[in-house]
Order: structure tokens, then C-alpha cells, then sequence
């Protein structure tokens, strides 16, 4: 080192020392004596970090997510899932999947234990079980959690047959379907169809075979509606009511009694049980359901009209004596 505080090094070494910057000295007092210390060398600083820009942006906010882990890869498995899911629905792939395993919802709970694996069916008597989960819509298909219950009675009170229906569901796996069914109460006809009625007048089913020949008939346009009323015009008969074929509403207002001999009682529509009376008392007194009468009209309630047969008719006028007509001379 020189008097001016620099190093001294040969010019032929080869080797390179660092650069080595000392700070100024300090500005000593005027007067002191001595040498100035040298200033301890600084340490070598690591460099400095840049600290990364943070983006406030709302929708780099609302996407972060996107920036994690196995996120792409999950976008991508849902891509191809949903272009796949697209092309099975435009094929009608799904539809016929779904008509043979049930929806994808269903099959789930039936993976995990909820699938309908009994039904208790009670009160059905003239439908079959089938029949009844056929009209119920329920099948094996089906899962317990998913399943309609009042979707399931709708469809059974769409049935004539059935009267009224409860659903209910038993988890895990159990289902209880209770109907009371309409019990065959008349026969109807209305433009030549004869079908089974209730009670209530509902319409239950054709007249298949001849397990209903004996209910009570009647003929005519909402005679089914006024069964209560026909029903009670039999009660009053009494034995004569087995006599009578069937009630037929006439203009919508008063019943006619078709009787088994082909005649025909006419009833009014006022008061027709007091026409009922009077005719109890004609065949008691004169056994007037025996004679060859075409019709009985009991209409007007002073008086009774008879129309006789034909045959009647021409025996009444031979046996009738005919008045000889005198001549001129």
C-alpha cells in the first residue's frame, strides 16, 4: 500500500480479488493526531427481493380458485363429460337408459339401500296387484326417497275402480298402498253400452260377462246419477220388485218400470212411491200384472189408464155384444 491508501498488486498475477469498496472517512477534528483507523469492510448483502404486484381486480377475485391444484384437470373430466352427456341425450341414448334402469337419482338410492324392496298392498278385491301397481306407476325402477307419494295416489284415484287411496313411504325400503274400492252397484245403459255403476254413479267398467246380470238396471241419460232414487222404488215393490226389468228415466224427470212380461208401468213424476202404492193394491185386488195389458199409466193421480194388448184387445171387442142396425122396408 502507497502513501495514498491503495493496494499495491503485481501486474502478472492472474488471479482476480474482489472489489472491495470502503467507505469515506469521516471527517476528522482540526487538531487530532494519529492515523485514521480503516473502516471494517461491509458484509456481502443478498440481493433483494421483488415483491409481486397483487391484482385487486374483481374478477381476478372471483376466479382465484382457478389458479389451485387439480382444478383444470376437474374442468376438463366435466368438459368431456358434458359434451359426451349432450351426444347420449341427441342419440336418445339417455332416454332409453332411463326407460330401462330409472333415473340417475334413483339409482343411486337404490345403490345405497333405498330402493322400494317391499309393497303391502291392502283392500284391493276385484283388482290385482299388478294391475294396481301398474295404475300406481310404481316398479322396480323406483327409489323410496324420489318417489312421488302424492303423484302415486293421483294416479290410483284416476282408476273407476277405486274409491279412495293412501300412500305411504316406510324407509328404508318399504312402501304401503291402502285403497277401498267402488263396489258394483247397477247396471246402465245409455246409447246401447251397458256398463257397471257404484253407488255413487261412477262408471267402473263394461259389462264383460254375466257375474252382474242380477244388479239392478237402468236405461237412460243420468239414470246412473238417480240410482238412490230408483233403489228406493224397488224397496217399495217389495216381492213385485223382482218382476221388474229395469227403470228407465224418461226426459231426464220421471222413471217407467219395464216389467219382465213386456208391460210397461208408467209412474208420474210427483210422488211416484204413492203410484207404487196404488199399483201394490191393483195386483192385490185384481192381479192386474197378470192380465195381457201392454202399459199401465199411473201418471194422473185420479185415475188409471190400461192399454191392452192386441190379442186382449180383439177378445174384449168379439166378446163385446154388437147392436144389429135395423133397415128401411
Amino acid at each position: 500500500m502507497d502513501g495514498g491508501r491503495r493496494i499495491l498488486r503485481s501486474l502478472g498475477e492472474t488471479t482476480a480479488l474482489p472489489l472491495v469498496h470502503f467507505p469515506a472517512a469521516e471527517p476528522q477534528p482540526a487538531g487530532a493526531g494519529g492515523p485514521i483507523p480503516a473502516a471494517a469492510p461491509a458484509a456481502h448483502a443478498a440481493p433483494r427481493a421483488i415483491p409481486r404486484r397483487r391484482i385487486d381486480h374483481p374478477l381476478f377475485t372471483r376466479f382465484a380458485f382457478l389458479g389451485r391444484p387439480g382444478v383444470g384437470l376437474l374442468g376438463l373430466l366435466l368438459l368431456f363429460g358434458g359434451v359426451g352427456f349432450g351426444g347420449l341425450v341427441e342419440n336418445g341414448g339417455y332416454d332409453a337408459f332411463v326407460s330401462r334402469e330409472g333415473q340417475p337419482w334413483d339409482i343411486v338410492a337404490r345403490t345405497v339401500g333405498f330402493d322400494i324392496a317391499a309393497v303391502t298392498i291392502t283392500g284391493q278385491s276385484r283388482m290385482t296387484e299388478k294391475e294396481l301397481l301398474r295404475a300406481a306407476g310404481v316398479d322396480a325402477r323406483n327409489s323410496l326417497p324420489f318417489l312421488d307419494a302424492a303423484g302415486v295416489r293421483e294416479r290410483l284415484m284416476a282408476v273407476p275402480l277405486v274409491k279412495s287411496a293412501r300412500v305411504m313411504k316406510l324407509y328404508p325400503n318399504r312402501l304401503v298402498i291402502a285403497i277401498e274400492e267402488r263396489r258394483p252397484h247397477a247396471l246402465w245403459q245409455q246409447d246401447g253400452r251397458v256398463t257397471v255403476v257404484a253407488d255413487d254413479g261412477v262408471a267402473i267398467d263394461e259389462l264383460r260377462d254375466e257375474r252382474y246380470l242380477g244388479l239392478p238396471f237402468v236405461v237412460g241419460e243420468g239414470a246412473q246419477k238417480r240410482l238412490p232414487e230408483y233403489l228406493q222404488l224397488l224397496a217399495g215393490l217389495g216381492d213385485l220388485a223382482q218382476r221388474v226389468k229395469a227403470g228407465v228415466l224418461v226426459s231426464g224427470r220421471r222413471w217407467d218400470l219395464d216389467m219382465t212380461s213386456g208391460m210397461l208401468v208408467k209412474l208420474p213424476e210427483e210422488n211416484p212411491a204413492r203410484a207404487v202404492a196404488t199399483l201394490l193394491r191393483l195386483q192385490r185386488e185384481s192381479r192386474i200384472l197378470d192380465k195381457d195389458i201392454m202399459s199401465i199409466d199411473l201418471r194422473a193421480p185420479d185415475r188409471v189408464a190400461v192399454r191392452l194388448t192386441e190379442e186382449a184387445a180383439a177378445a174384449r171387442e168379439a166378446a163385446l155384444p154388437h147392436k144389429t142396425k135395423k133397415t128401411g122396408g
